[in-house]
């Protein structure tokens, strides 16, 4: 659906917009909600089965060589959470023993969370049993943050202070480019800011682009050469590869422009706790 949106001009982008606006659903989803709210307070919206065009174009500025263009494959579709998982939201599962002395409102990205934390909490949150759900696949994240773009970021080629979190460093050796722009619209510097301070992406999702870096499910390795016709959507076990890495996506208020862009590869040890890292969750369709 998404390659069709990209070729078809006006037609795909009105298109584009009666699907945003709950008018259409997708084809095989029935009577599925175009969004839906957990107990928690937790806010989901519906993310279209599809192809799309993964990883950066040779010429895309800031572009790694493991971001290898090819076709991904979402074959269901699936719930994807508007925003990170927030300080709440994290306590009310986890409870507040976890974070000591952290300050941080309600409203907050959760970070300093190892890859293991995310899981021990995807664990307590299951056991609700109030769905399912999980870490979105690398393919997943990639896909929602594109929205049916083939832009370097979800909102477009470029990134600008007012449209994303991200360069809000106040050391001058580092990144305080946006730091002027973060002071003037109310918000913190030196950290990212509350859920939902930036204008969502097409499909109504915040901070796909900056605010903090999201831990994905998988393992980080080089894309394979039949990576074009290999899945590696839905929660299923993407490869044989295993190791200590897995891959974090997004970019954070700490880094440059071009660390948030979509095809962005990031990773670490997932035991690792940074406070530039926080997470979002998918929840499957039964």
């Amino acid at each position: 659906m998404f390659n069709t949106l990209r070729s078809g001009g006006k037609s795909a982008l009105l298109l584009l917009m009666v699907f945003v606006s709950g008018l259409f659903l997708p084809s095989g989803s029935g009577a599925l909600e175009k969004t839906f709210t957990n107990s928690l307070g937790m806010e989901f919206v519906l993310i279209p089965a599809g192809t799309f065009t993964m990883g950066s174009p040779t010429d895309e500025p800031g572009r790694n060589r493991n971001e290898v263009i090819h076709t991904a494959k979402i074959t269901k579709p699936f719930y994807m959470q508007t925003t990170e998982v927030t300080v709440k939201q994290w306590r009310d599962i986890m409870g507040k023993p976890f974070f000591g002395g952290k300050k941080g409102s309600p409203d907050m990205p959760v970070v300093r969370v190892s890859w293991q934390d995310c899981i021990k909490f995807i664990e307590k949150l299951n056991a609700r049993d109030e769905g399912v759900y999980r870490l979105p696949t690398e393919a997943e994240w990639e896909y929602a943050c594109r929205a049916g773009n083939n832009t370097a970021y979800g909102i477009g080629n470029d990134i600008t202070c007012n449209s994303a979190m991200y360069a809000n460093n106040t050391n001058t050796l580092k990144n305080p480019r946006c730091v002027d722009t973060v002071k003037s619209m109310g918000l913190p510097t030196d950290q990212p800011a509350p859920v939902k301070s930036y204008a969502p992406n097409a499909l109504g999702l915040y901070d796909m682009n900056g605010n903090v870096w999201e831990w994905t499910e998988d393992w980080y390795h080089p894309y394979k050469p039949d990576v074009a016709v290999k899945s590696q959507s839905q929660g299923e076990t993407p490869s044989l590869e295993t190791g200590t890495d897995k891959v974090r996506r997004g970019g954070s208020w700490y880094g440059i422009g071009i660390r948030c862009r979509c095809a962005n590869r990031n990773f670490s040890h997932y035991a690792n706790r940074y406070q530039t890292t926080g997470f979002r969750l998918v929840r499957e369709i039964e």
